[in-house]
C-alpha cells in the first residue's frame, strides 16, 4: 500500500486527463457525429491495457479501449514498441472489437525509459469505404466487402507519421476530408493525454505511479464485491426470440464473489453483418454487472474482475474468421437488454421494464443540393425507456448503450447535410400502460432535397418491448419511405436504397414497457 494521498492524487489526474482527451476530441473533429453526438469513448489503460480511466462519451466505446489496447500489446513486441508511437485498428479480428467505422488510436505513455501506460480513443468515421455510402451494408456475407481494414498498424513511428498509412487511409473514403479531420484529432487526444500522464509519472516516480494503479484497481474490485453482497444469489435464465426467429439464450449465475454471465449453446454465427465479436459480447455483460453491482461512475479493470463471460467460438456472440460485423451494435444492444430482461424477472422492484433497444442506426448520403459536396449523415434515434416501481419511463432518451451522447441539432442537420427536417415529436400512443407507463419513442422526418442513398438498422421491429411486473408491452421500432404518391415503403435494415427529392424518410421508434399491474 503505497501513500493514500498521492495515490488519490494520481488517480484523480488521470481521470482528469481522460476527461481532457474528450474535450480535445469534440473540439477538434470534422464531423458532427463526433462533436455533437459524441459517438465516441475515450481512456487510459496501464501498461498491459488494463483500464484505468476514461471520459465520457458511449459506455461501449469505452468498454472497447482496454481490450483494443490489450489486442495491440499480444500483437506487437515490446521492442517494437516505442516513445512517440501511435497505433491505429479498426478490425475485430485486431483490437477493432465492434466494426469497421469505429477505429481507435492508441498511443503508449513512457517514463524513465519504462512503458507505464497507454492512452486511446476509439470515434465513428463515416465512411471507410465498401460497398454503400457510409460504409453499413447489410447484403454482405465477409468483412472484406464492409471496408478498409487496419490491423494495429502504426500510425506514427518514434513521432514520425508514417505517410503511406495516412493515405491508404484517405484513398479508401469517400469522405477523405473528413476522415482526415476526425484522425488528427484523435491523434491530438492521445497526444495530450500523453504528455500528462508522463509529466505525472516523473513528477512522482514510476514505482509510485504503478504502485497507484494497482491500488486502484484493488479498489475497483472491493466496490464491485460490495455490490454484490446485495444481489439476490442464484441462477437466472433467459430464452428470447429475435425478429428473425432466432432463439438466444443466456444463463446469469450471481454468488458472492462471482458473476457469471453464460451465453453458450447460442445460434452459429451469420454470413450477414449481425454479429459481435467475444469482446463485444463481453461489453454487454460488463455494463449490465457494472450497473447491479457498483452503478457509479468509478469504473477499471479492477471493477470486473468478479467477472466471467462464458461464449462459444463461432457463434453470433464469438464470430470468429471472415464474418462481418457491420450492424454489430444491434446483436450487442439486443444482447445487453436480454441480460436486463433476465435480472429484471429476479430484482422487477430494482429493474426498469424494458426500453427500445436499438440504436436505430440511420445514414443518409448524398451530395449537398446547395454546395455541391458529399456528405454522409450518421444518425443514432432516441426512443421510449421502461417504467419503473416508482414512475413512468423516460421520453425520447437515447439506448443504454448510448450514454452522455447527444441528437444532432436540427440547424445543423439541415445546414450540413441538406436535408429538410419536417418534423421531431413524441409518438401518441396508449402502448406502454401499467401502474407506470413507459416513456414515448420519436416520430421523426427526413426529407432529402436531393437524391440521397439510405442505410439503416432497427431491431426491435416485430417483437415489442417488454413489460415488467404485469404492465404491458411497448412499442415497436421502424423506419418507411413515404413516396408522393402516398404509398410508403417500410424495412428494418435495408442498405443503398435510393431516396428522391420527392420522398420522406418516416422515423418511428419504441414507446417503453410499462410496469405493474394498472391501479383500480
Amino acid at each position: 500500500m503505497s501513500d493514500p494521498f498521492t495515490c488519490t492524487v494520481i488517480q484523480s489526474a488521470l481521470t482528469a486527463a481522460a476527461d481532457e482527451m474528450f474535450a480535445v476530441l469534440k473540439k477538434a473533429a470534422m464531423s458532427p457525429i463526433i462533436y455533437e453526438v459524441l459517438d465516441v469513448g475515450t481512456g487510459i489503460t496501464d501498461a498491459d491495457g488494463a483500464l484505468v480511466s476514461s471520459g465520457a462519451g458511449i459506455p461501449t466505446f469505452v468498454g472497447v479501449l482496454d481490450k483494443a489496447v490489450t489486442r495491440l500489446v499480444a500483437l506487437h513486441p515490446d521492442a517494437t514498441i516505442r516513445p512517440g508511437d501511435i497505433f491505429i485498428t479498426n478490425d475485430p479480428s485486431y483490437g477493432g472489437v465492434t466494426h469497421l467505422n469505429d477505429v481507435v488510436v492508441a498511443m503508449p505513455v513512457f517514463a524513465q525509459g519504462r512503458r507505464i501506460a497507454w492512452t486511446a480513443s476509439i470515434a465513428h468515421w463515416n465512411d471507410v469505404g465498401g460497398t454503400t455510402p457510409g460504409s453499413m451494408a447489410t447484403g454482405v456475407t465477409e468483412i472484406f466487402q464492409e471496408g478498409l481494414r487496419l490491423p494495429a498498424v502504426k500510425l506514427f513511428d518514434r513521432g514520425r507519421r508514417i505517410e503511406p498509412v495516412f493515405e491508404i487511409i484517405a484513398a479508401n473514403s469517400r469522405l477523405a476530408d473528413f476522415v482526415r479531420g476526425d484522425l488528427w484529432a484523435q491523434v491530438a487526444a492521445c497526444r495530450r493525454a500523453e504528455a500528462r500522464i508522463r509529466l505525472l509519472a516523473e513528477r512522482h516516480g514510476v514505482e509510485t505511479f504503478r504502485r497507484a494503479l494497482a491500488d486502484l484497481f484493488d479498489e475497483g474490485e472491493a466496490r464491485s464485491l460490495a455490490g454484490l453482497e446485495g444481489l439476490p444469489a442464484g441462477r437466472y435464465t433467459i430464452e428470447e426470440e429475435q425478429d428473425d426467429g432466432a432463439l438466444w439464450r443466456a444463463a446469469i449465475e450471481i454468488a458472492a464473489d462471482r458473476f457469471v454471465v453464460d451465453l453458450s449453446g447460442n445460434p452459429a454465427q451469420r454470413p450477414a453483418p449481425y454479429n459481435t465479436s467475444r469482446d463485444g459480447a463481453v461489453i454487454s455483460a460488463q455494463m449490465i454487472f457494472k450497473a447491479l453491482a457498483d452503478p457509479s461512475l468509478f469504473a477499471n479493470a479492477g471493477s470486473f474482475r468478479p467477472l466471467t463471460v462464458i461464449t462459444d467460438p463461432g457463434t453470433v456472440f464469438h464470430a470468429t474468421g471472415t464474418a462481418p460485423h457491420g450492424y454489430y451494435f444491434e446483436t450487442r444492444i439486443r444482447l445487453y437488454d436480454m441480460l436486463w430482461q433476465c435480472l429484471a424477472r429476479a430484482m422487477p422492484e430494482r429493474l426498469p421494464a424494458g426500453h427500445f433497444a436499438s440504436i436505430c442506426g440511420t445514414v443518409i448520403a448524398g451530395t449537398h443540393p446547395d454546395t455541391g459536396r458529399r456528405y454522409t449523415m450518421v444518425e443514432p434515434q432516441m426512443g421510449g425507456w421502461g417504467a419503473t416501481a416508482t414512475r413512468d419511463g423516460l421520453d425520447a432518451m437515447y439506448s443504454a448503450s448510448h450514454g452522455e451522447t447527444f441528437n444532432c441539432p436540427v440547424e445543423i442537420c439541415e445546414a450540413r447535410y441538406g436535408l429538410e427536417v419536417a418534423h421531431k415529436r413524441l409518438v401518441d400512443t396508449d402502448r406502454g400502460g401499467g401502474r407506470h407507463r413507459g416513456g414515448h419513442g420519436l416520430s421523426t422526418v427526413y426529407r432529402p432535397r436531393a437524391t440521397a442513398v439510405l442505410s439503416a438498422g432497427y431491431s426491435r421491429n416485430r417483437v415489442p418491448v417488454w413489460g415488467s411486473a404485469g404492465g404491458s408491452e411497448g412499442g415497436r421500432n421502424g423506419i418507411a419511405v413515404g413516396h408522393a404518391d402516398g404509398s410508403s415503403d417500410a424495412y428494418s435494415f435495408v442498405s443503398g436504397l435510393t431516396v428522391g427529392p420527392g420522398d420522406s424518410i418516416e422515423i418511428t421508434t419504441a414507446t417503453g414497457g410499462g410496469w405493474g399491474e394498472p391501479e383500480t
